[in-house]
C-alpha cells in the first residue's frame, strides 16, 4: 500500500480524463482509494500493486486475465496521478513492473476479437485526450486522424463509387462502410501504437 502522505497527495490532485471514476473500487483489493491507479485495455481500473501482484502470482509468461471480465490484459495505462508521482520511491517499483509487463505483452499480436473488444477503451481514451486542452494528443496523431477522417468523408461525399448505390441499391453502401471501418481501424491502431510507446519498456 502507499504511505499515507502519498495517498493524500494523489487524492488532492484533480482527476483528469484518465482517472478512475469516483466511488469505484479496485476489483482485487476492494480498497476504496486506488493506489497507483492503472486502466487495463478492457477498461477496468486496478491499483498498480494489485495488478502486478496478480501477474506475478500467475504465469509470468502470459498476460493476466482481468478478474472482472476474464479478458487478457495486454496493456496497462497509468492514471494522470500515477504518471505525475512515478519518481517517488514507493511508487517507482510498481511503475517499473507495469512498464515491464507492457514491454512483454503490449506489442504481442492479438486476435481480431480482442481488437474489437478493446475498441471502446482506445476510442474513449483518445477522445478524452483530444478534449484535454492542457496536454492533448501528439501532433502527428492529430494529423493522422484528420487525414483519415478527411479522406473517408471525401470518398463518402464523392459521386464516384466503387459500388454505386444507384445501380446496386443498399448493396452499394458496402464500399462506404468498408472505407469507414478502414479509417476507424487506422486511427485506433495509430493511437494504440502511441499508448504502447508511452507505457512499454
Amino acid at each position: 500500500m502507499l504511505p499515507e502522505v502519498s495517498r493524500r497527495r494523489s487524492l488532492e490532485m484533480a482527476p483528469g480524463p484518465s482517472a478512475p471514476p469516483r466511488g469505484e473500487r479496485c476489483p482485487v483489493c476492494r480498497g476504496a482509494d486506488f493506489s497507483v491507479p492503472h486502466q487495463a485495455n478492457c477498461s477496468h481500473w486496478f491499483c498498480g500493486h494489485c495488478i502486478v501482484g496478480l501477474w506475478l502470482h500467475g504465469s509470468v509468461l502470459r498476460p493476466s486475465d482481468c478478474p472482472v471480465c476474464r479478458r487478457p490484459i495486454t496493456l496497462l495505462v497509468p492514471s494522470e496521478v500515477a504518471s505525475l508521482l512515478r519518481d517517488e520511491p514507493e511508487i517507482a517499483p510498481v511503475m517499473n513492473r507495469i512498464k515491464q509487463y507492457n514491454g512483454h505483452f503490449a506489442g504481442a499480436p492479438h486476435s481480431v476479437v480482442q481488437w474489437l473488444l478493446d475498441q471502446p477503451f482506445y476510442i474513449r481514451r483518445m477522445l478524452a485526450e483530444f478534449r484535454d486542452t492542457c496536454q492533448g494528443p501528439p501532433l502527428f496523431l492529430k494529423v493522422r486522424v484528420t487525414l483519415a477522417v478527411a479522406l473517408s468523408l471525401l470518398y463518402l461525399l464523392s459521386p464516384i463509387d466503387i459500388l454505386p448505390e444507384g445501380a446496386l441499391g443498399c448493396r452499394g453502401l458496402v464500399d462506404d462502410m468498408l472505407v469507414f471501418v478502414a479509417a476507424y481501424a487506422y486511427v485506433s491502431a495509430a493511437y494504440r501504437a502511441i499508448l504502447v510507446a508511452r507505457h512499454a519498456a
